[in-house]
């Protein structure tokens, strides 16, 4: 049973695959939850058709793309009275609103920061798929969420997955590692000496999952694993050395947390983000939902292994960064986008990707407790550095 009390919901990156399993989640919950929001960038008719399916009282539209601008300022149909606001800035108005009581952060990349900290100060309770918030900036956001009595709630299967473990114990002190699983990507089987020349068709041929483009190539190249890893050391204030990377191909198991006494806690679901999704929707509450349910009556498979680095370096990368910490979280998150950005255009390899990230990382002016001013300007510059190293390379070749 569900304790009492409203819950207005806004949804930024609603029309991704984060959002639309929220909104379907939500559809199942029904009240006391309410969509009173709803943030896309440019799928204008997707957004279009969810403020006819849930009247929202606010929603957004962040592109900066004239002719879906022109659209947007067209009502869907005579009876939606859904506020229309426009660019980045609503995202912030509408975590901060005063009616609002949850905000599921499902925008990709580190366009979600500003959002995330705007419901943070407003001591929301934030249901966070955006795992580059604590990645570029991990201190600040959690601070925030201390000084503000705001609830974070992660939403990414594994951190859900260990949050839910963790609540068996009261200190991370009786901890004694965090392991993530990882599907491998679609490249899990494929030999290493071929995965230089791995296709976009075939990397985003993901073999468990549905995901979008960006976040399919970085499962692939482990780089999702990588970010998980420096989520986990803020999200749970653990040392990266007690965290571990296991290749689970079922996806059954979504993440393990091992106890000083050496008992180990996991969380096991089908592959199926509706569930932490909900979970953190509802907590410490559970109901029925949408989410698929294990078949107890089908075998299943729950064999892992341990994640390779030479396959897979970003992975090796990312605990790099977590023990770090500093600047280098925003560094490698940043090139990382505009990496597989050039990937998915066909300007690059798919293990380019990996080593242009290090080259970044490693060349860029260290900061151990830098602003958010800081970091955005590092943002800025990691995305411009990775193009200047394309041009230089194309450069040399001619």
């Amino acid at each position: 049973m569900l304790s009492s009390g409203r819950r207005n919901v806004a949804v930024l990156g609603s029309t991704g695959s984060i959002g639309t399993a929220a909104l379907e989640v939500l559809g199942s919950l029904g009240p006391p939850y309410s969509v009173w929001g709803l943030a896309a960038h440019s799928q204008f008719d997707l957004l279009s058709k969810q403020i006819e399916a849930f009247s929202p009282s606010v929603a957004a539209l962040t592109t900066s793309d004239a002719s879906l601008l022109d659209r947007w300022g067209h009502r869907t149909s005579e009876t939606c009275r859904t506020r229309r606001l426009r660019g980045p800035d609503a995202l912030i108005e509408m975590s901060e609103h005063p009616d609002v009581d949850i905000v599921v952060a499902g925008i990709v990349g580190s366009a979600g920061l500003a959002s995330s900290l705007a419901a943070a100060r407003a001591g929301k309770t934030l249901a966070l798929a955006n795992k580059e918030s604590l990645v570029v900036a991990g201190p600040l956001l959690t601070q925030c969420v201390r000084e503000n009595h705001a609830k974070l709630l992660p939403v990414d299967s594994e951190h859900s997955a260990i949050f839910q473990a963790l609540a068996s114990v009261k200190s991370i002190d009786q901890v004694s590692r965090i392991v993530l699983t990882a599907s491998g990507g679609s490249l899990r089987d494929r030999p290493l000496a071929e995965l230089d020349q791995a296709s976009v068709d075939q990397v985003l041929a993901h073999p468990t999952w549905t995901m979008g483009r960006k976040i399919t190539v970085d499962s692939a190249s482990m780089m999702n694993k990588a970010l998980e890893v420096i989520e986990a050391r803020w999200l749970f204030d653990i040392d990266p050395s007690k965290i571990s990377v296991v290749i689970h191909p079922s996806s059954i198991i979504h993440s393990m947390v091992e106890f000083v006494d050496g008992s180990i806690i996991a969380q096991l679901s089908p592959p199926d983000m509706r569930l932490p999704i909900q979970y953190a929707l509802t907590y410490p509450d559970r109901v029925p939902g949408p989410a698929r349910k294990l078949d107890w009556n089908n075998p299943v498979s729950l064999d892992w292994k341990p994640a390779d680095f030479e396959r897979y370096p970003a992975l090796a990368l990312g605990f790099e960064v977590a023990k770090a910490g500093g600047t280098s979280g925003a560094v490698l998150n940043a090139a990382n986008e505009a990496a597989v950005e050039l990937f998915l255009n066909g300007m690059i390899r798919f293990t380019e990707i990996a080593s242009v990230c290090r080259r970044v990382v490693e060349n860029h002016h260290y900061d151990p407790s830098p602003s958010l001013e800081e970091l955005l300007a590092l943002d800025k510059w990691a995305r411009n550095e990775v193009l200047r190293w394309k041009q230089l390379e194309c450069k040399q070749l001619t």
